[in-house]
């Protein structure tokens, strides 16, 4: 009985102790092994690696249900339910991660510099350190691709689109007045400084869902996410001062910028191709404060601007000139909170408000007018899994114009009206990035909108592809259908009319190693129900419809390189556009007056570590831009001569933080012109005389010396140049 007893507890624990072995093979999704590769039972400490062939084999006490881990660098983590009774030689495939960084990237249409950038073009120094860029975002974006260079005007036109057609973002929030107030044939420039942002996005067509109401292009600012230096900015210039300082305490952090130009000084000693009364001066100032949370950011930017000048303009209807006085002022503020809460959502959520006023005397008319514009935004993101991202939320645009005309100090003779209006745009917006491996990816999405003052409703849906096809190389494909609300200048008379529309269609190819950088990408916009009148200008009494069409096509080149020569980057874009339009008061499908067939910019920065300088160079060429002219049979048959500017801007560095800085914008004193003014009716030969639209100086020059005052000494202010 005792050895019956004995031989049964001998079984017993054979069988509690028995090893079943697991074998099998692991391969990528080309079906090649993969060696290393770890396989482990998820909660025990069974487990092998693959050898050469991909093979695996190990034994394991464990029994029932269990889940087997199989990991390996660059791939996706795989976790498969099993049964270990069951589990046969198995050959098990991996799918390649997409969080690395030589996953595919979504970009076509889309320029990014900034801290997080995973490709980018420009880096934010190079925003502000472009020579003839004078510190001003826009014109350093005029030299991408894509852009036109339209100097009479300073604001950005983006493949065949007028300024109206860009809209610019701030943390996500938009801003309803982004340039200043100027007036016909002055150059305005960007209301913001640089000094505050860390980075930007540049979309020249096929964006995001997320964001609406723009034609043609988005630019998109970001502020400085923490600052952990404090610091102050002194900058004293030819054309006024500037202070800046940043301030940290604890989560905490405030950065105020402010400025004071004023350029009667440097206008007395410049000769001048127009008649001042007051040259342009103004007060602004920028402050952003952040606030750090466990799982997010706060952060509220505030912007301010006042500005005038009075001026004394030409025109060939009047032996007189027309005195222009203009006084500005803006306000800007916006909040904006971006947090992670419960399993793995992200919160985007902010709110903006915008306030801009223009007083105009013309002569002895008087105009003014007042805009307030809000935006509420609420957005949602989640990350599914590494390849399924999906984001979504909503938007709010609210927009109050009033605009009065005094038509002459005599109340019993004189014109006076009124016009303006009210707008509510509410708009939901749904998109998801699906990585279906590391070499093709897919944004597929949509937004819905609805005009309140135009009583319509609006679906456009945006899909990007990409896909790469060497280790350095991608092809990205984008289509999108856009719509954007008429500008102010026809809303104010007619409300009956509806949203203009376009769609995107772009194709590109990006080529990016270690500071190299190639990129080429193929387009068409299609327009539809653009506004046309039958005025001279948009006024009160004229007839406006949507009957207006054109379209857009072009390729767009850019090179950069960082590489190839010590201490000097350089970049060449180059743009060709075929381009046509119905709209306004033309007569026919032509080229609108602001687009150049042919742009060619050329920016080089070289770095000399004897002189510890930094000289930059910019040459921006385009031919020349159509015009009509009445004497001729065809509309729009004139064409200007082509356009050139050469600049130059040296940095020198007295000492770690003091600067001196100087440049000159079209450093030959090229005589361009941007255009023709047609006399309104013939004269006794019955001939239409004219004058040329030229700049305001045939040079423009820049010198300032820039102080930092930090406890580290070593920051100064070389990127905010």
């Amino acid at each position: 009985m005792k050895s019956i007893l004995t031989l049964l507890l001998l079984l017993i624990s054979s069988l509690a102790f028995s090893q079943t072995k697991l074998t099998g093979k692991i391969v990528d999704e080309k079906n090649n092994p993969i060696s290393g590769a770890n396989i482990f039972i998820e909660g025990t400490y069974d487990g092998a690696s693959t050898n050469e062939k991909g093979e695996f084999a190990f034994e394991t006490s464990e029994k029932g249900s269990k889940i087997l881990v199989v990991s390996y660098l660059s791939y996706e983590t795989l976790k498969i339910p099993f049964e270990v009774e069951k589990f046969t030689n198995k050959t098990i495939k991996l799918k390649e991660s997409i969080n690395t960084l030589d996953t595919v990237v979504i970009n076509a249409g889309t320029f990014d510099a900034g801290e997080k950038a995973r490709v980018s073009v420009l880096k934010p120094l190079d925003i502000v350190t472009t020579a003839g860029s004078n510190a001003n975002i826009v014109a350093a974006l005029q030299t991408l691709p894509g852009t036109q260079t339209v100097g009479e005007d300073g604001r950005l036109f983006v493949r065949g689109g007028e300024a109206d057609e860009t809209q610019t973002y701030i943390d996500g929030i938009r801003v309803a007045q982004p340039y200043g107030a100027s007036t016909q044939n002055l150059p305005t420039r960007g209301r913001f400084s640089p000094f505050l942002f860390s980075g930007m996005s540049f979309s020249t067509g096929g964006y995001s869902a997320e964001y609406g109401e723009a034609l043609s292009s988005v630019l998109l600012l970001n502020t400085k996410e923490e600052e952990t230096k404090e610091k102050t900015d002194i900058s004293l210039m030819t054309v006024g001062l500037g202070l800046a300082n940043t301030q940290v305490w604890g989560k905490n952090s405030l950065s105020v910028n402010t400025a004071y130009i004023n350029l009667e000084p440097y206008q007395k000693i410049i000769p001048q191709n127009v008649s001042w009364n007051k040259p342009f001066q103004s007060l602004s100032g920028e402050t952003v404060f952040r606030h750090q949370f466990t799982n997010g950011i706060f952060k509220l930017y505030a912007a301010f601007d006042a500005s005038q000048f009075d001026i004394n303009q030409e025109t060939i209807n009047s032996p007189y000139l027309i005195r222009v006085n203009l006084e500005n002022n803006n306000f800007y503020l916006n909040s904006s909170y971006k947090g992670k809460f419960g399993n793995g959502w992200q919160l985007t959520t902010g709110l903006s408000y915008g306030y801009s006023q223009n007083k105009i005397a013309l002569n002895l008319d008087n105009v003014s007018n007042a805009e307030h514009s809000s935006h509420m935004k609420l957005k949602f993101r989640k990350s599914f899994t590494d390849r399924i991202k999906l984001a979504f939320g909503g938007d709010y645009f609210l927009t109050k114009f009033n605009e009065s005309f005094d038509g002459t100090q005599d109340v019993l003779s004189g014109v006076y009206n009124k016009s303006g209006y009210n707008n509510a745009i509410a708009a939901i917006y749904a998109e998801a990035d699906v990585f279906f491996s590391k070499i093709f990816a897919a944004k597929i999405g949509g937004r819905a909108s609805h005009n309140d003052l135009l009583t319509e409703s609006a679906i456009a849906p945006r899909i990007s592809l990409a896909y790469k096809v060497s280790k350095n190389g991608q092809f990205s494909l984008a289509y999108g259908k856009f719509t954007q609300a008429p500008k102010q200048d026809y809303l104010k008379y007619a409300d009956y009319l509806s949203s203009e529309k376009a769609n995107h269609y772009i194709l590109n190819y990006q080529y990016s190693k270690e500071k190299q950088t190639f990129r080429t990408e193929v387009y068409f916009k299609d327009y539809s129900s653009l506004v046309k009148y039958n005025t001279f200008i948009p006024s009160y009494n004229t007839t406006y419809n949507n009957n207006g069409k054109g379209y857009a096509k072009g390729i767009d080149v850019f090179w950069r390189d960082g590489k190839s020569v010590k201490n000097f980057e350089y970049w060449i874009s180059y743009s060709y556009i075929d381009t046509k339009r119905d709209y306004k008061n033309y007569t026919a499908e032509v080229t609108p007056s602001f687009v150049a067939d042919n742009s060619l910019s050329l920016v080089g920065k070289y770095w000399i570590e004897r002189w510890k300088s930094q000289v930059s160079i910019t040459n921006s060429y385009t031919t020349g831009r159509p015009y009509n002219n009445p004497n001729e049979i065809t509309f729009m048959n004139g064409k200007t001569k082509s356009y050139n500017s050469l600049s130059m801007s040296w940095a020198y560095l007295l000492t770690t933080q003091k600067i001196l800085y100087f440049s000159i914008s079209n450093l030959l004193g090229t005589q361009n012109i941007y255009g023709y003014e047609y006399a309104s009716s013939p004269d006794a030969n019955g001939y239409y005389n004219r004058r040329a639209i030229t700049p305001t100086a045939d040079r423009f020059f820049f010198v300032g010396f820039f102080w930092t005052i930090s406890d580290t000494k070593t920051d100064n202010q070389l990127k905010n140049l």
